[in-house]
């Protein structure tokens, strides 16, 4: 059976619709009212070989910010529900994307215990393009730690380009949760001294 769970949540401020795959294909349909985290969800998608679809209605007239980080809690949740149990999982997974000039390396652990580590370096003080706000990556990755209760840590050991930086982050979280959620059928049960993750 493939792992998949869908998950919506209306606010005030969004109304937000996710369904995942963990054992997809890669396939995204995604539509968020934001050009830029519509292309950085197609590609943790693409990289991850989850089936992903987003459908988000925000208040953009006021910024990105509660579109982004609902998003990040919706997904999470959704990823959570999808892992079920956990038997057999990998747990751990960890990658390195480079970028062109960009360096990026992310670390999962899909433990049941939410944390955030996030050494964004440039990105905490950019604007794309299009206006949007390069620190709500840092939000939209906290919303989907702490509603997924995975251990997260991410880091940019350089890199100056700040579209490269963010999409490097984006693969490699991609690539990471990918291995985390792997399935290794040596593993009796769950990978954990305590019998639950």
């Amino acid at each position: 059976m493939p792992r998949k769970a869908e998950y919506t949540r209306k606010t005030n401020e969004t109304n937000i619709a996710v369904a995942v795959c963990i054992d997809g294909k890669g396939i995204s349909n995604i539509r968020t009212g934001i050009g830029f985290l519509d292309h950085m969800l197609e590609l943790l998608a693409r990289h991850g070989l989850f089936d992903l679809e987003v459908k988000a209605d925000g208040d953009l007239r006021v910024d990105a910010h509660h579109t982004a980080e609902d998003i990040g809690i919706v997904l999470g949740t959704a990823l959570k529900e999808a892992l079920g149990d956990k038997v057999s999982i990998k747990r751990y997974g960890t990658s390195f994307v480079p970028m062109d000039e960009t360096l990026a390396m992310v670390s999962i652990d899909l433990s049941g215990r939410p944390y955030l580590v996030y050494r964004g370096g440039i990105l905490a003080a950019g604007i794309s393009s299009e206006g949007f706000d390069f620190a709500l990556v840092e939000e939209f990755f906290r919303a989907v730690a702490f509603n997924s209760g995975m251990t997260l840590h991410m880091e940019v050991l350089y890199g100056s380009n700040l579209h490269h930086v963010a999409e490097a982050l984006f693969k490699a979280f991609a690539r990471a949760l990918r291995e985390a959620s792997g399935i290794d059928a040596a593993i009796q049960g769950v990978l954990s001294t305590k019998g639950v993750l």
